[in-house]
């Protein structure tokens, strides 16, 4: 199942000091619900796999009816006052509840009572018993170590009476992978029957923002097509290092390059620059003066941290940007990279039209790993219906980068988090393409003939590779949701 990425992950809790302490889980038990659907109950651990004192007689307790949405009914309180070592459940047809059976860190072994009342899990009190009566005769599916991934601790099982369907094929064109490589962060911009490219330029050590033109995607590609630098080093406006994930949008009929770059003093922030009235996208000299983002009330986007991967929407009549911002980053008081949203103003879209909201933390545990806690790299593709936000997190320059998924309701406001739904796992991850490692960081556009596409880059290998380019088609499936 999802190509053997992980199906669950436990979120992470917030300090006092606004970081992050990252969780893991342990021992998952999977059960069946009465009146159909599953239960998956697990230990939660920290990171490091030793015991989380934030969950002390509590387990984790996900329900699901097909294995690929899944609600999280919170953390199960045992009532035990303990630390939970072994968690294991069953349905009671007899009685109509449930028993659940658990094994505490010094080796007590206890079972409570559980019913559901009006969507409420009730547990009762533990009761001591002396061994376990499930694992006796809990039989796990006969299937070859080799098929499980490396390190897989192998649980329990449960007979599925849903139908999986298996994904199918379509022809499609195929854009080998790499198409360029030493580039990040691709955005392909579809503009008077041309296309233009523009990224993170690693191998111009991401001094200077750079944009290819090609009337076709293969030639885009090409060494023979010439980057064009519309933006180099201005120390004067400061305008020195890390120019970073710049992207094309038309905003008020006008078309803008929003990116984030650093002065003297390393720490990039979000500026927009627009292209002159008929300009040339590949003049330099057609571009006005870039500017800093600003808030609402006029201040900066941010005083105390940093702003980058800027992206601009339009839904339900409305205008947003969403952007990624870190505070005390390499620090131990890191927050992680987190996403925040706010209305735009398509006349001056560089000041806020409304206050910043918080969207989205790393707090899965795939969004955080390999050292790095990032929500970043915003891109939407906006539908009659829905609004589809990706997003990444992992490492930027390793093989656990990946892509997250945001939805919403496109007629809903977009600042309320509540019409908001994060999906559990990655849409793409280094399982989900043969030979790509770490894709991440991905933008939409549509091709000459209307496809939609999508951009990213990724790795060639395990290692901290150069990163390449890569694009791909996008097919959405029969729950709506898109096919990466």
């Amino acid at each position: 199942m999802n190509k053997n990425y992980g199906i669950l992950f436990a979120e992470g809790t917030i300090g006092t000091d606004n970081t992050i302490h990252t969780k893991g889980v342990e021992h998952p038990w999977i059960f069946s619900l009465f009146g159909g659907g599953y239960g998956i109950m697990a230990v939660r651990v920290n990171e490091d796999g030793s015991l989380d004192q934030e969950s002390t007689g509590k387990v984790l307790f996900w329900t699901t009816k097909d294995f690929i949405n899944f609600c999280f009914q919170g953390l199960l309180d045992l009532k035990g006052n303990t630390d939970v070592k072994k968690i294991c459940c069953k349905c009671d047809t007899l009685e109509n509840q449930y028993i659940i059976e658990w094994e505490a860190a010094d080796g007590g072994i206890y079972y409570n009572r559980m019913i559901c009342d009006d969507l409420r899990w009730n547990v009762s009190k533990p009761v001591s018993i002396t061994e376990f009566e499930f694992e006796k005769n809990n039989v796990c599916m006969e299937q070859s170590l080799a098929e499980y991934p490396e390190g897989a601790i192998i649980g329990n099982s449960a007979e599925l009476d849903i139908i999986l369907h298996r994904q199918v094929k379509r022809e499609k064109k195929e854009y080998l992978f790499p198409l360029m490589k030493g580039y990040g962060d691709p955005v392909i911009f579809q503009w008077n029957g041309k296309y233009y490219f523009t990224a993170t330029n690693d191998n111009k050590n991401a001094i200077g923002l750079y944009v290819k033109e090609a009337e076709d995607l293969n030639t885009l590609f090409s060494e023979d097509v010439e980057s064009h630098l519309i933006l180099g080093v201005d120390e004067e406006n400061e305008f020195i290092q890390t120019f970073w994930a710049p992207e094309f949008h038309i905003i008020g009929g006008n078309i803008y390059i929003l990116f984030a770059v650093s002065g003297k003093k390393w720490g990039p922030q979000c500026h927009m620059m627009k292209l002159k009235k008929d300009g040339n996208i590949l003049d330099a000299q057609d571009w006005e003066r870039p500017v800093k983002v600003q808030k609402k009330n006029g201040e900066w986007l941010s005083t105390d941290g940093i702003t980058l991967d800027m992206t601009y929407l339009e839904a339900g009549g409305d205008s947003y940007v969403v952007w990624s911002y870190r505070q005390n980053i390499g620090t131990p008081l890191d927050t992680g990279s987190m996403l925040y949203i706010a209305k735009a103003d398509i006349v001056r879209p560089w000041k806020l039209a409304s206050d910043p909201v918080l969207l989205s933390r790393p707090l899965l545990g795939w969004e955080n790993v390999d050292g790095t806690i990032n929500n970043e790299g915003p891109f939407a593709y906006v539908t009659d219906d829905k609004v589809y936000l990706t997003y990444s997190g992992g490492a930027s320059d390793s093989y656990t980068y990946a892509v997250g998924l945001l939805t919403a309701r496109t007629g809903s406001d977009l600042l309320d988090i509540s019409v908001w739904s994060k999906r559990s796992t990655p849409v793409l991850s280094f399982y989900s393409l043969e030979g790509v490692y770490g894709p991440g960081h991905s933008s939409f556009f549509k091709d000459h003939e209307g496809n939609l596409m999508i951009a990213f880059h990724g790795e060639t290998g395990m290692g901290r590779l150069p990163r390449c380019i890569g694009i791909g088609r996008v097919h959405f499936g029969n729950n709506g949701e898109p096919l990466l």
